[in-house]
């Protein structure tokens, strides 16, 4: 039964690291300020960044539909063996963000009321518009992430191996580090019976990141202690849909243990901000200070809240 607290329950995932790394305040919002923020009852600053909460904005959009048309061409494949024409999955992918583009632009009085049930662009909602050159951007990136995709190591592999199981655990999973729940979110894991490997694949529809292989590590450490799977019989990939190149890694000891003391550190590191470690009772809004990089505010979804507490 679904239970409303006072505060968040307390995690710890890659994704929310790296905002607390950016900036401080943002994670406060995000993770603390924004919690029961859909209750009728709950304060207007909170309700504010929740509502803000819910803003994508068009290359993270972008990247969430890319993700989620392979998800349902390889569960499609697996099922009928029907390998799709490129156009099809384009014109899915354009159909979805005129949509979400249109919905932002004649919705909005519906998104202010149900952030939860409506699409709102980050772009749209601060600035009201799309630049053209943001717009001609993400059909190049479409259509090179498309056909990247249907001709990657990783598909091909998929459509070639006969041999090949791909797990159907839950999409969000975790793993229990020092009692602290982390959360680990793979994009397609597969187990190759016939090299008796473990196969995680993480598409890439941006630029090349120096998180990435950390990113890898993570999920291998969630094979090892979840589903007691040998390192040497891990492999790790990056496909990079953008440009078309694949990374494959097989880790070592050395690298796992790395990812879990960095990850005991970041877990000290953000429970500097708990002002109860039992009740994930935050400090104080004024304690979390905001990033002096200024230039990452202007695509931050807070920066609206920023202004308003700043009086």
């Amino acid at each position: 039964m679904f239970e409303v607290k006072a505060f968040p329950d307390f995690s710890w995932s890659y994704s929310r690291h790296n905002m607390l790394m950016e900036c401080a305040k943002k994670y406060a919002y995000h993770y603390y300020l924004s919690h029961n923020g859909w209750l009728s009852t709950s304060p207007s600053l909170s309700k504010d960044a929740y509502r803000l909460k819910k803003l994508s904005n068009l290359p993270a959009l972008f990247g969430q539909l890319v993700h989620e048309e392979i998800e349902y061409v390889i569960e499609d494949f697996l099922k009928t063996g029907v390998i799709p024409h490129e156009a099809e999955l384009e014109h899915r992918i354009r159909l979805q963000l005129r949509r979400i583009f249109l919905q932002s632009k004649d919705q909005k009085q519906q998104w202010l009321k149900k952030p939860n049930h409506y699409h709102m662009l980050h772009e749209i909602y601060y600035y009201d518009q799309l630049s053209e050159k943001e717009i001609e951007n993400i059909h190049e990136k479409l259509n090179a992430c498309l056909k990247h995709f249907l001709t990657s190591k990783s598909f091909q592999e998929i459509v070639k191996t006969k041999d090949v199981h791909k797990c159907e655990s839950e999409r969000f999973r975790f793993m229990e580090i020092e009692g602290v729940k982390v959360y680990v979110v793979i994009d397609l894991m597969y187990q190759d019976a016939a090299r008796n490997k473990w196969v995680i694949i993480d598409w890439k529809t941006g630029k090349k990141s120096a998180d990435d292989v950390g990113q890898l590590a993570l999920y291998a450490l969630y094979l090892i202690r979840e589903l007691d799977v040998a390192i040497e019989d891990i492999e790790i990939r990056n496909e990079y849909l953008l440009t078309g190149g694949c990374h494959t890694y097989q880790l070592t000891k050395n690298e796992i243990d790395g990812m879990y003391e960095q990850m005991k550190v970041s877990i000290q590191y953000m429970r500097q901000y708990q002002k109860d470690s039992e009740t994930n009772e935050p400090l104080a809004l004024s304690q979390f200070l905001q990033t002096t990089n200024t230039f990452r505010c202007e695509m931050c979804n807070y920066k609206e809240l920023c202004q308003k507490t700043a009086h």
